[in-house]
């Protein structure tokens, strides 16, 4: 079921640009932190669900659907604008954000939304679930892919690597894992907190074809997406260099909006270089 949907790279990054700009908003609007999380994963988003999956409307809740996982779940926001802007969800919906009653939660909650696979608060849960579902669709016969975006604080987690060994051992080869690799986690840089690197060689040490590429540019993210062969011989582990804060000049490689909420100045004059007034 991979589809490989016509846009150009300005396309991509036009809608990137509006996405970012929407994020700021619900970040401000919502009072809801992990902005430059969400940030730095927008490009990855974007270039999977116009790129790669194939989801739409009338596929979202197909039996032999590609599926999504946000493993980094604080990430929620950049996954709902990415389904808004999809339109997969009602675009409206964005502006209920971490509102009380509304459906689109701080991280993503189960069964709330089309799109929403699993609840992904804890991390280093998402790769486990996706290779269950990857498991399920061997078993089943159903050739569709699975797709799970890690951060890289959340490779500190042991179930990320027991789940890497798994998917080799049980031949789940329509498995990709994209690692948004900003380089922070919550309080301290991510390869000071534990020894990342090398990160391409760990996976491909653990029997995975591995690649690194700039998370940020829309061709590389596209070509690496279209290498994926429909039936490889390998899970695929993409390592996608990126910037948190991603956009906006003020809140690149800042760590501090992991937890700061933008103010009505800072949330225009980020509109303002993103172009989206």
């Amino acid at each position: 079921m991979m589809t490989n949907m016509e846009y150009s790279v300005s396309q991509l990054e036009q809608t990137a640009r509006q996405i970012r700009a929407k994020l700021v908003e619900m970040s401000h609007y919502g009072k809801a932190s992990h902005l430059g999380s969400a940030l730095s994963s927008v490009d990855i988003l974007v270039s999977l669900y116009w790129k790669k999956l194939g989801l739409d409307q009338n596929t979202i809740k197909a039996s032999d659907r590609n599926r999504f996982i946000l493993s980094k779940g604080h990430a929620a926001s950049a996954l709902y604008a990415a389904l808004a802007f999809k339109n997969i969800i009602p675009k409206d919906l964005l502006e209920t954000y971490c509102q009380q009653g509304s459906k689109l939660e701080e991280h993503p909650g189960p069964g709330n939304l089309p799109g929403v696979e699993a609840a992904t608060g804890s991390l280093g849960h998402g790769l486990s679930i996706g290779l269950g579902m990857s498991l399920a669709g061997k078993i089943k016969k159903q050739a569709y892919h699975v797709f799970v975006l890690l951060s890289d604080g959340e490779c500190n987690e042991g179930s990320v690597w027991e789940a890497a060994m798994f998917a080799p051992a049980k031949g789940l080869n329509r498995v990709c894992v994209i690692i948004d690799f900003n380089k922070w986690q919550a309080t301290d840089r991510s390869c000071e907190v534990m020894a990342l690197q090398p990160l391409k060689e760990k996976w491909r040490a653990f029997g995975w074809n591995a690649m690194e590429i700039d998370g940020h540019d829309m061709d590389e993210l596209s070509r690496a997406l279209s290498s994926i062969p429909d039936n490889p011989e390998k899970p695929t582990a993409i390592i996608a260099n990126t910037i948190k804060g991603k956009g906006i000049s003020f809140m690149e490689d800042d760590n501090n909006w992991h937890y700061r909420i933008p103010n009505e100045q800072e949330m225009f004059r980020a509109k303002e270089e993103l172009g989206i007034l």
